[in-house]
């Protein structure tokens, strides 16, 4: 018996419980002129009895009504008492188990009260009364038992609707969600993939054009290539759109720490002043996870101060020790840019603190006191 059941299955136990001693209590007092004469025991014990049938109808019915409503019926030829379970037993069994199975108990029940009146010494008339009132009583509670079963069915059905409505729900929802993902990257492979295929192919006209000086080739140079990797950029993205299967990773290797040299030369030829300080003894110590992380983090440091301060010295320290440290330091114009280079969303320090927070690390940013701007990020290792 489970103790930890709902409060309502305890309250219909206890229902069911006090209707049987109820009936019980009856047929105990309707045959008390049947005990002999001066018994001292014979009231007690039947009273016993039906305390025993009572504890086992509210212990077991729940888990084997059946055995339970067939132990009662064998131990009502005993008391008059266990009368009152066993009918219990019957509710129980029509309440729990299909009509297969309550009906066929039910008519055994009744086959065993009718043979317990007919051993008894009563009268013809007082034993068609007594079969009538039980017949009756079963068929009252074999049916209170099958409407109490198929109301519970129908409030279980109608659950499960209510579950598989609401699975459809998410899954058309979740379908909806897919096609916009799918839409997003047609659009962005529409307009954006157009426009930066054309200043590749312009940038590569302009880097072979014989004529043209040295220093404009080599910008167009850096400006074809820097197309070119945002083409493949793109690419990644539309793929990530497309496939929402957790897990997936993009076909591209992803950057490391060992990347943020190279980042720092294209820098460089890009006409930017970049200095790195790289102070990682071991760079294998170092997690791919937070190595992706840090360049991607420098990549921001830089693009930032290529939008607001245009010209100005910019110096990149890397230092590994408990965790690693990333320090960006740029000087500011007396002014600022009268127009940016690059649209400005203010979004680009948002991301920066949400991949410094996954990883449990801390972030740091804004002007200093002689003039310039920080931005420094230590992530543990």
């Amino acid at each position: 018996m489970d103790l930890r059941r709902p409060w309502r299955d305890w309250l219909g136990d206890l229902a069911v419980a006090a209707g049987a001693v109820l009936l019980g209590t009856l047929m105990l007092l309707a045959s008390l002129s049947d005990f002999p004469e001066g018994s001292k025991t014979a009231i007690p014990r039947d009273i016993a009895t039906g305390a025993v049938s009572c504890a086992v109808l509210l212990l077991w019915r729940r888990r084997y009504p059946v055995a339970v409503a067939l132990v009662l019926m064998a131990l009502q030829l005993t008391a008059a008492t266990v009368l009152g379970t066993a009918a219990a037993a019957v509710f129980s069994v029509a309440m729990l188990r299909p009509w297969r199975t309550s009906i066929p108990v039910a008519v055994a029940a009744g086959l065993a009260v009718a043979g317990l009146f007919w051993l008894a010494p009563l009268s013809e008339r007082e034993f068609r009364e007594g079969i009538v009132a039980f017949g009756l009583l079963y068929a009252v509670l074999v049916s209170s038992g099958m409407l109490v079963r198929s109301r519970r069915q129908l409030i279980a059905s109608l659950k499960e609707r209510a579950r598989a409505a609401e699975t459809e729900q998410r899954l058309r929802v979740e379908e909806a969600r897919l096609l916009e993902r799918e839409r997003i990257a047609r659009e962005m492979h529409d307009v954006l993939a157009h426009r930066i295929s054309l200043l590749a192919v312009h940038a590569g006209a302009l880097e072979f054009r014989p004529d043209a000086p040295a220093d404009q080739r080599e910008a167009a140079g850096i400006i074809r290539q820097s197309a070119y990797e945002a083409m493949e950029d793109l690419r990644e993205v539309i793929g990530v759109l497309r496939d929402d299967t957790p897990g997936t990773d993009p076909e591209r290797p992803q950057p490391t720490l060992a990347d943020v040299s190279g980042l720092v030369r294209e820098s460089r030829r890009a006409g930017g002043r970049v200095t790195l300080d790289e102070n990682v003894p071991d760079p294998g110590r170092v997690p791919s996870r937070v190595g992706r992380h840090a360049y991607r983090i420098v990549q921001e440091g830089l693009t930032n101060a290529r939008k607001h301060a245009p010209g100005a010295d910019v110096r990149v320290r890397l230092d590994a020790g408990a965790d690693l440290d990333i320090e960006i330091v740029n000087g500011l114009p007396p002014d600022p840019p009268a127009a940016l280079t690059m649209p400005a969303s203010g979004a680009g320090l948002v991301g920066l603190a949400e991949r410094v927070a996954l990883l449990g690390g801390t972030l740091e940013h804004g002007r200093t006191g002689d003039g310039r701007f920080r931005l420094r990020a230590r992530l543990p290792l």
